[in-house]
């Protein structure tokens, strides 16, 4: 009775939240632990059209590979299609200089994502209940994440469904006994070392002693802080649409100071503001302090950066900003299309020496560069020494002297000897050692197109 009772729970909850259509097909995560393996009974019993994937994190040892073949039994059991990969997580993890809980949740989405695409899934479904549901809510009053945190966990957000959201931790173990689902405990989920584990172990069973429907009434609760974050979008967003103009420079955003002035007073506006880019609270106070102070300053949030220019505050994100400054594309002699960033440039040779007076153009001696060379951002220590000044000067102070901003700089292509010399800050000035004069006889003309 319990089983029926939930499996269309189940169905209506999928229904009620448009997770997917009937005949779509389903891709689960299932690790092998209650939650997913109960999941994916549900979705066998509702006759749903699904694909199994596991992910073995190499994290515990044989422990792990136990983990696998449970659930490839379970799945050879009722002829459901089963997909596992074994993940180099700590490599990764070291690789790109983030936790080991970040390096499996990339590995598996990215691998998740790649699975729906090649077996034409219209969503991935991952076993998280009302219970991770509330620890979420508490982690983020923890972080200070403000309103938009407190909607916790979302029943679908793009390919990603949660469809067991309507159960807490209490009623899948008694499904996972009545029901005789095989599974395997994640001993580390046993552990107090991570925050949320303490929450679970340590922090819900305390206020259940206080509420013993606590997870229940959180999630009442929730509801409420959802309509009232949606209530704040529909006051807030058209503002930021209004004053937040998105650039032709890919992923920039320009807010002019003078728009954005009349709104500094109203912290809690400014917060909702910028909110989508994740700045606390306490860097938009240093924001609004210095506001009269010299341009040039930069603000950081967790995502995004915010520079402050001279009439107007730019906004990007830090990744792109990164990506930008490690491009770096080499010319090799004889190469004539070079692409840099989303700049394109032609490089001609020549016998004849002809001099340019264009911006985008560079005409340079081919007998006084070593090849390759290479385009790149600047970096701090640049000098070179421009056509038609005297003496060398700081690439740095150039740009001061031009009024290129910081996040401009990173965009502008510096030409590079491959003795490590300047060449030409492209669409600005040539280096005078590299320049051509009468006894040139080969030429090397670069345009910026």
């Amino acid at each position: 009775m319990l089983h029926m009772n939930v499996l269309e729970r189940f169905k209506a909850y999928v229904y009620q939240n448009n997770l997917f259509q009937i005949d779509d097909r389903v891709l689960l995560a299932v690790s092998g632990g209650k939650d997913s393996m109960l999941m994916a009974k549900l979705f066998i019993d509702a006759s749903i059209d699904i694909i199994i994937a596991h992910c073995n994190f190499s994290l515990r040892g044989e422990e792990s590979d136990k983990d696998e073949a449970l659930v490839a039994t379970f799945a050879e059991q009722y002829a459901i299609p089963f997909f596992s990969k074994q993940f180099d997580t700590i490599g990764y993890a070291e690789l790109h200089k983030i936790s080991i809980q970040m390096a499996a949740r990339d590995l598996r989405y990215d691998w998740f994502e790649k699975l729906r695409s090649e077996h034409a899934c219209r969503c991935i479904a991952i076993a998280q209940h009302k219970n991770d549901h509330i620890e979420t809510v508490l982690l983020n009053i923890v972080r200070g994440t403000g309103l938009a945190g407190l909607q916790g966990i979302q029943a679908k957000r793009g390919a990603i469904i949660r469809p067991l959201l309507f159960l807490d931790a209490k009623e899948i173990t008694r499904l996972i006994v009545e029901l005789d689902v095989p599974y395997r405990d994640d001993q580390s989920n046993f552990s107090t070392k991570y925050a949320r584990n303490k929450i679970r172990l340590d922090v819900v069973p305390r206020l259940e002693e206080i509420n013993p429907e606590f997870v229940k009434g959180l999630c009442q609760s929730v509801v409420h802080f959802s309509d009232a974050y949606t209530l704040l979008r529909q006051f807030v967003d058209p503002i930021r649409e209004a004053l937040f103009k998105n650039r032709v420079v890919k992923n920039e955003i320009v807010i002019r100071k003078e728009e954005l002035q009349p709104h500094l007073k109203n912290i809690p506006l400014l917060y909702a503001l910028f909110e989508p880019y994740h700045f606390q609270m306490n860097v938009l106070m240093d924001l609004v302090n210095s506001w009269s102070n010299e341009n040039g300053r930069i603000f950081d949030s967790t995502t995004h950066r915010i520079l402050v220019d001279r009439s107007a505050l730019i906004l990007r994100p830090i990744q792109s900003i990164q990506e930008e400054q490690n491009d770096i594309t080499w010319i090799a002699e004889g190469d004539t299309e070079i692409c840099w960033n989303d700049m394109r440039f032609q490089a001609l040779y020549s016998e004849t020496p002809t001099i340019s007076f264009n911006r985008n153009v560079a005409c340079i001696d081919r007998e006084k560069i070593i090849f390759p060379l290479q385009i790149r951002s600047w970096q701090e220590g640049d000098v070179f020494y421009p056509i038609g000044m005297r003496g060398k000067k700081k690439i740095s102070d150039y740009f001061i002297q031009q009024k290129i901003n910081l996040f401009d700089k990173a965009r502008v292509p510096i030409l590079i000897d491959g003795s490590g010399e300047v060449i030409w800050i492209a669409n600005y000035r040539l280096d005078n050692r590299f320049k051509i004069t009468d006894n040139t006889k080969k030429v090397l003309t670069l345009v910026c197109e």
